[in-house]
């Protein structure tokens, strides 16, 4: 980290020929187990990880926004009073990037919330476009420094609700809420089991010698949105048929396995395997976090390889490059499980390792990869992280 933060001060000292007044961090997150589930309100176990957007700032006292994206060699300037707006000083629509932090500030001040202007230097090194939430890092990060300049204070829950907002309303992304909650309330060693009904929520303990591999194929995904919509549909309408013989399913999550597997029969057959999934999914996400608390990381990783499986076969949101790096890490000594994480279509496997053997995990799963596809993948050895803050 030190050598980002040396970068990110540099870049600052260059652009505003002054030292930051403070450097706020916000990680990216990977999903241990408990996939397509938020938005059937089950449950998730998200970590976030040692890999974050950062965000250099000095105090405007105009109420400008002046922000440079180290990354991308590009800026844009805004006014915290014009953000309705989604328009730059020139009056020109922002660009993409800079609407997310924009949206921050639009959601900080929905709630009531006093905004300074700021002089920002922005990056990252949180893959984008891998499933590793690197919007969502960007988003608390910022949220983090506005929240250090007005000397304001919101819990981390109402600061990841927030950003939520931003990227729902502002942005005009439809996310669900985990990966703005993990950036912002993670804990350094744990995963996070939340509950996305209730959003009630508690840190997991990861046992000691462990390490969460990501795996990028660096596939990017070009059919998700419409396929994530239809799999939304198809949760939808076997909702709405099983409710009619079970009167208190509100969501797939109050659905057991055994009330499933009586009435499956009344669901198409392609509803039936998506309904599946969420339901089972659920069971294991329940009986995998008993596994974590009790340090039995072959019965927790045997559950990530059902989880994969099942997202190949009954979800269908695998491809044939996640499948090769899941199957492929699964065979390797040290690894106690691999699935895809993220929405599917492309992205990342997620792998939990021991810790002593993750070199050269890491190094057969590259190889293994390569010589079975041709591309040449990002693996990152990772941590569980604590969440956003001011370095």
């Amino acid at each position: 980290m030190t050598d980002i933060l040396n970068r990110l001060t540099a870049k600052f000292q260059q652009a505003y020929k002054s030292f930051p007044a403070f450097i706020a961090r916000a990680p990216g997150r990977v999903n241990l187990l408990g996939e397509h589930v938020d938005y059937n309100e089950g449950w998730v176990l998200p970590a976030a990880i040692d890999r974050a957007a950062y965000v250099a700032v000095g105090e405007c006292v105009s109420p400008l926004v002046s922000l440079s994206a180290m990354d991308l060699d590009e800026g844009a300037v805004f006014r915290v009073t014009e953000l309705d707006a989604k328009s730059d000083v020139t009056g020109k629509p922002l660009k993409s990037w800079a609407c997310y932090p924009a949206g921050v500030g639009w959601a900080l001040k929905e709630r009531g919330l006093a905004l300074k202007g700021m002089d920002a230097v922005l990056t990252s090194d949180v893959p984008r476009g891998a499933g590793l939430s690197s919007s969502a890092a960007v988003e608390v990060a910022f949220a983090t420094a506005w929240q250090k300049l007005g000397g304001w204070s919101l819990s981390s829950m109402d600061l990841a609700l927030t950003c939520q907002r931003a990227e729902n309303q502002y942005v005009g992304v439809n996310s669900g809420l985990m990966d703005q909650f993990a950036s912002a309330c993670g804990r350094a060693g744990h995963a996070l089991l939340l509950d996305c009904r209730t959003l009630a929520w508690d840190p997991v303990p990861l046992p000691p010698g462990v390490s969460i591999v990501v795996a990028d194929t660096t596939v990017r995904r070009e059919l998700g949105k419409s396929e994530y919509n239809l799999r939304r549909a198809h949760c939808e309408e076997a909702v709405q048929i099983l409710s009619r013989v079970l009167p208190e399913v509100k969501a797939l999550r109050d659905v057991s396995i055994a009330d499933f597997n009586r009435h499956a029969h009344l669901l198409a057959p392609v509803v039936e395997k998506r309904a599946r999934h969420v339901v089972e999914e659920c069971a294991r996400i329940q009986t995998g976090v008993v596994a974590l608390r009790a340090r039995r990381l072959a019965d927790f990783g045997a559950l990530m390889n059902d989880c994969h499986a099942s997202l190949r076969d009954l979800y269908k949101v695998s491809c044939p490059e996640l499948n090769v790096m899941a199957e492929a890490a699964q065979k390797i000594e040290g690894c106690y499980g691999a699935r895809l994480t993220g929405a599917g279509f492309g992205g990342c496997t997620v792998n939990l390792v021991a810790a002593d053997a993750a070199e050269n995990f890491k190094r057969e799963l590259a190889g293994a990869y390569e010589k079975a596809t041709g591309k040449t993948p990002e693996i990152y050895i990772c941590q569980a992280s604590a969440g956003a803050g001011v370095v």
